[in-house]
């Protein structure tokens, strides 16, 4: 029988020595590694273990001893207990600095490759109010932190508006202010909030499967178009009329207000019908000139602004010349191929989400563009030897895969079309360090730059430049 949770130790004085995965920091006690969230390298302090495994421990702060002259002083109320934005107590220079280090240190323990020296990560003008998109999900019970349960006071059971609390499908924080995103966010979900409560509206339970409201979306782009997308659990039309209602006259901000009605008891949305309320149906992302429909179920970097400094660098490493076949693979809503569409002679765009593919051409349309071609269906039935002979061989070959990688059997096909150059874009350093070693004894590595595209996170971004070998 494992130990009950109250005969955990209490360690007195753990010396924080360095960051690990997941944004925790560590430290070790009697030789064993102890996972403290919250912390900074030379911190040190005193920490209840709630978890204890055979090789390591997780365990929460429950006095400074010594504050780290690295820490600084975090902004957000909801910080430490929300799980988001965990870095804001590390000065952002460390950040890019920790960044770097873990793309080089996965790169090589992971792939064992030989690479050159590591470009710094390339930080973000705007480390707060930067992302675009944020998903709130509705509870009929707020989360209560445990510095409330152990106070012992009788606390209501109130409805919350926030963040699913990390590990916790059913349990969710309620938000205040986020500094993620501009201010008209908060300001829209808290008067949505207000609203429900007021008019008698039922929050999502996760676990009855019970509620009317149950997730918010809210995506505000560059171009200072506004999206509102509101779930609802069923499609009661008199209140779900009432409240998007309200919205279009309390917030005049708003060009695109939609609703979808989600009784499935997962919160995907991909087979589920938006209904466009009022407004468009859509928003327009602009970048170097180029505008970008955004749909509902579209998928477009979070962060605009570092999105445009990311796809510089992919631009800038595949060195398009004017008579390139190029391959955009997980292509997305076309971003990256219609950014690039200039500089070739032919771009082929490939992306399993159809409703992403239709943006992607209609993207190369309200932009003139006619050099594009795209094909919506899994990257591993759609890429085929076939498909490479009807399209014509690539030059140049763009991967922008999501954070499982790309299967092996893509790599083979890429192999045996055997483009001149690539470049690889990863969310996820670890996969890209397996499919990298795959690609190893054709391709060779010129350059990685690490993209910080979400500042206040252990996230990173990483762009590799690869050359076929002679």
């Amino acid at each position: 029988m494992g130990k009950r949770r109250k005969d955990y130790p209490l360690i007195e004085g753990l010396e924080i020595t360095t960051l690990a995965a997941e944004g925790k920091a560590m430290g070790k006690h009697d030789n064993q590694v102890v996972f403290v969230p919250m912390t900074v390298p030379g911190d040190v302090v005193d920490v209840q273990i709630r978890k204890h495994h055979r090789r390591y421990m997780e365990g929460v702060v429950v006095r400074f001893v010594k504050q780290s002259p690295l820490r600084v002083e975090h902004f957000c109320e909801h910080f430490g207990i929300c799980g988001g934005c965990k870095w804001q107590n590390l000065p952002y220079e460390e950040q890019l600095k920790q960044k770097t280090k873990q793309v080089e240190d996965q790169l090589v323990r992971i792939g064992h490759l030989t690479l050159p020296e590591v470009r710094p990560c390339l930080g973000s003008k705007h480390t707060r109010e930067y992302r675009n998109k944020l998903e709130f999900t509705f509870a009929d019970k707020r989360w209560l932190t445990y510095e409330e349960i152990a106070a012992g006071d009788a606390i209501e059971a109130t409805p919350a508006v926030g963040f699913h609390i990390p590990g916790c499908f059913d349990k969710v924080l309620d938000i205040n202010r986020c500094h993620l995103q501009v201010d008209i966010s908060n300001r829209i979900r808290l008067a949505t909030k207000s609203f429900c409560i007021e008019h008698g509206y039922t929050f999502h339970n996760a676990r009855a499967h019970e509620g009317l409201m149950r997730t918010m979306v809210i995506r505000t782009a560059s171009t200072g178009e506004i999206m509102v997308i509101v779930v609802f659990n069923e499609d009661d039309k008199e209140r779900i009329t009432a409240l998007m209602e309200y919205l279009k006259t309390e917030f005049k901000e708003i060009t695109s207000l939609i609703y979808m009605v989600n009784d499935k008891w997962n919160d995907s949305l991909g087979d589920r019908k938006p209904h466009c309320y009022a407004g468009k149906d859509h928003i327009i992302e602009e970048m170097e000139g180029l505008k970008f429909k955004v749909g509902p179920k579209s998928f477009y970097q979070t962060n605009s602004e570092q999105a445009y400094e990311l796809y510089k660098v992919t631009r800038d490493f595949a060195e398009i010349q004017a008579d390139d076949t190029l391959y955009d693979l997980y292509t997305g809503t076309g971003t990256i191929a219609n950014f690039c569409a200039r500089s070739a002679a032919k771009v082929v765009g490939v992306e399993y989400v159809p409703e992403a593919i239709e943006d992607a051409r209609i993207n190369s349309a309200i932009n003139g563009i006619d050099n594009t071609v795209f094909y919506a269906g899994d990257m591993k039935d759609v890429l085929s030897d076939e498909f490479v002979k009807r399209n014509g061989r690539p030059d140049v070959i763009i991967l922008d895969p999501p954070r499982a990688g790309v299967d092996e059997r893509v790599l083979d096909v890429i192999k045996r079309a055997a483009p001149k150059r690539m470049v690889y874009v990863s969310c996820n350093p670890s996969t890209q360090a397996r499919d990298l070693a795959l690609l190893d004894d054709m391709y060779e590595i010129l350059a990685v730059q690490p993209v910080d595209m979400f500042p206040h996170t252990h996230h990173v971004e990483n762009v590799v430049k690869l050359r076929k070998r002679h």
